[in-house]
């Protein structure tokens, strides 16, 4: 039996093109503003949600039929604070710096509408490892678009990436001035418009949405 389906793989792919929870649910936006000044706080960030999503989704999932109705969202906080706690505390001791770079937005994923979504709307009706494999891959496509804008707005805000300068010195040199404007939220804001547009040019599936 293989240990990934069709099915499977959808859930693996879909969101990061023609479900993307950010572009095209368009969840999870807070954060896309916040934390893509820079590339290293966009991928640790993406990493986070990816842990406290996939294992809240199974860890729901397993207890799905033994949770009352009544209590389901309560019993969701409690899974998806618990595994907060636990990622920020990780954070701290492995990262430090960036978990201050992240400031509250680590502690803020269990707002996040991706996890609770995604609890409410598939753990609590499939099995663990479907429930992973949809953790994950909204996870993925969650960290794809972050990533992605961190890219575009640390290069031309900054001229590095990851710490490393992309733009060499004979640009500053020759008059070339870092564009400011890159680093504050509403250009993250802009760029995922962008994102969107050009998605939903591209991708047929999108166009009749």
């Amino acid at each position: 039996m293989s240990l990934f389906s069709s099915k499977d793989l959808k859930l693996l792919t879909n969101p990061l093109s023609i479900d993307n929870p950010i572009t095209v649910q368009v969840l999870g936006i807070c954060s896309a503003l916040a934390v893509t000044v820079k590339v290293q706080p966009a991928v640790v960030m993406s990493l986070s949600v990816m842990a406290v999503v996939a294992f809240s989704n199974v860890i729901i999932s397993l207890l799905r039929n033994t949770i009352p109705a009544r209590i389901r969202i309560i019993v969701q906080l409690v899974v998806a604070a618990a595994l907060v706690i636990l990622v920020d505390q990780v954070l701290k001791a492995f990262v430090y710096e960036i978990s201050k770079q992240l400031s509250v937005f680590v502690g803020l994923i269990i707002t996040n509408c991706i996890l609770m979504g995604r609890l409410e709307a598939f753990a609590l009706g499939n099995k663990p490892w479907p429930s992973f494999l949809d953790g994950i891959g909204n996870s993925a496509g969650y960290g794809a678009i972050l990533i992605t804008i961190s890219i575009f707005r640390e290069i031309l805000g900054a001229g590095s990436i990851w710490g490393i300068q992309i733009i060499p010195a004979s640009f500053y040199e020759n008059g070339y001035i870092n564009n400011g404007f890159m680093l504050l939220p509403p250009m993250a804001l802009i760029l995922v418009g962008i994102i969107i547009w050009i998605q939903r040019k591209y991708v047929k599936k999108l166009q009749t949405n």
